[in-house]
């Protein structure tokens, strides 16, 4: 069975909803309408009981009580619905007065007149609905009557049975007009999901430039389409970056795979000497051992791209890390007379594996293209915002147009000295990865006497707490 469409589904729960609303206006409206005619009724009625008992009062006899009497008929002429029927104090037979165009039944007489008015509501044998009023009274000469006043009721009845009769026939016809309009304006209003749809057919890992058209929307859908259109240009990216760093890969590997294949080829067109043989082993090993590091900074840089959550992070002493960095590397940079200055200090929260991975590379650049007897210096500062790991050396700087690149995979500024120097061109690379796992940054400053720094900002630990708990 084909699912109804979203239209239809919405249309007709707006629909039910109008309909639920339109019966609780009407009988909201046919109770109120009801009230109404019968509060102006028994008003109408008590208004004309006061005068009636105003007008017997000016009455001195109970002889005068008759037809003649025009202050008594005068009050209820006019009123074709109206019925007064005055009798003697004790006699429920023969009225000393009758007024209206109908004869007055006696079954009023069941209600016993009181000093006080009184009101009932009933039905006469014929069924129509009845409000009457009794009262004792008293003449001018202090003789007691006994007052009947009935309203019929019939012409508000008709006038309620008229209106429920034109509810219950205009209803229908009102809830499907309803269901219509309802159907029509959500249709209308999924408009934009149809245009939604026919973009997302378009797309594919292929072909990810498409956008959602959002100009004039409604605001939620808008929002939709600005969120979808933010994972679009998401996924874009890392679809070109990943087709980017396969491309760069595949670059990186050939070079070495085609100097190993060349060699091995080259050393077996003919027999060669036992040194010859070793010659090309080490330098076959030259290159395996540089593949070998790049699948090795390949490995570190998938690790470092997990959630947070999937590594260990503690108290993490800067100093005392980059004590043992520079031990490390302490024998190449006696060998180029190169000086290494410390100075600062500094506790950050993070991963004590990563953040001394982050300055070994650092160091190690930093070595690698500072000049013969000169200065590499690392600095710890506290900041408002945080600490600031600085690496520095001189040499020739680098040119604007590289420093934007410079912590892309691959990315090398003299890629022939960097590959006789046996680098990879992913140790910018993690570093940047593992700045973002640590939810700081890494960045460059060239000075105006070409001198490189290399800074690592960590946040402040409180900070970084608070958002990793959020998060």
């Amino acid at each position: 069975m084909r699912p109804f469409s979203l239209a239809v589904k919405l249309g007709f729960k707006v629909g039910l909803m109008s309909a639920a609303l339109l019966l609780l206006f009407a009988t909201f409206g046919y109770v109120m309408v009801s009230q109404a005619l019968e509060r102006n009724s028994r008003m109408d009625l008590e208004v004309k009981m006061a005068g009636m008992t105003h007008n017997l009062s000016a009455i001195t006899s109970i002889a005068d009580v008759n037809p003649d009497a025009h202050q008594l008929v005068d009050l209820v002429m006019g009123h074709n619905n109206l019925y007064v029927s005055i009798f003697e104090s004790g006699q429920t037979q023969t009225p000393l007065l009758s007024i209206g165009s109908k004869a007055v039944n006696l079954e009023v007489h069941k209600f016993k007149p009181t000093e006080q008015v009184k009101q009932h509501e009933w039905r006469d044998s014929t069924g129509r609905p009845l409000l009457s009023a009794s009262r004792v009274m008293n003449l001018g000469d202090g003789t007691e009557v006994s007052v009947f006043m009935t309203m019929d009721q019939s012409a508000n009845q008709a006038l309620l049975d008229a209106l429920l009769t034109w509810a219950l026939m205009v209803s229908p016809l009102i809830l499907l007009l309803i269901l219509a309009i309802g159907w029509w304006t959500v249709r209308r209003g999924l408009l934009p999901l149809t245009k939604f749809l026919r973009i997302a057919s378009k797309i594919s890992t292929e072909s990810l430039d498409h956008r959602l058209p959002t100009k004039g929307m409604p605001a939620e859908l808008k929002k939709l389409g600005d969120g979808i259109n933010i994972m679009l240009m998401r996924l874009d990216d890392g679809v070109q970056q990943l087709s980017q760093f396969s491309d760069d890969l595949a670059h990186e590997l050939r070079a070495p795979l085609s100097n190993l294949m060349g060699k091995a080829q080259v050393a077996l067109t003919r027999e060669r000497s036992l040194p010859e043989y070793r010659e090309v082993l080490e330098s076959c090993t030259e290159e395996l051992d540089r593949m070998s590091r790049m699948v090795s900074d390949m490995l570190f840089l998938a690790q470092v791209s997990h959630p947070a959550s999937m590594v260990e992070f503690e108290n993490v002493c800067l100093l005392d890390e980059i004590q043992r960095v520079c031990d490390l590397f302490s024998i190449t940079a006696e060998e180029g007379e190169i000086q290494l200055q410390l100075t600062g200090n500094g506790v950050v929260r993070g991963n004590q594996i990563m953040i001394q991975r982050a300055i070994s590379n650092l160091v190690s650049n930093a070595i690698r293209y500072c000049p013969r007897g000169r200065t590499v210096y690392v600095k710890v500062q506290r900041g408002a915002n945080g600490t600031t790991l600085s690496v520095g050396n001189p040499g020739r700087g680098i040119a604007k147009e590289h420093q934007v690149h410079l912590f892309e995979r691959f990315y090398r500024v003299d890629k022939s000295r960097a590959r006789n120097e046996g680098g990879t061109g992913l140790g910018l690379a993690i570093v940047q990865s593992i700045m973002g796992l640590h939810q700081g940054s890494a960045s460059v400053e060239v000075t105006d006497q070409n001198f490189t720094w290399f800074h690592l900002n960590f946040p402040d630990t409180q900070m970084k707490q608070t958002q990793m708990g959020a998060a």
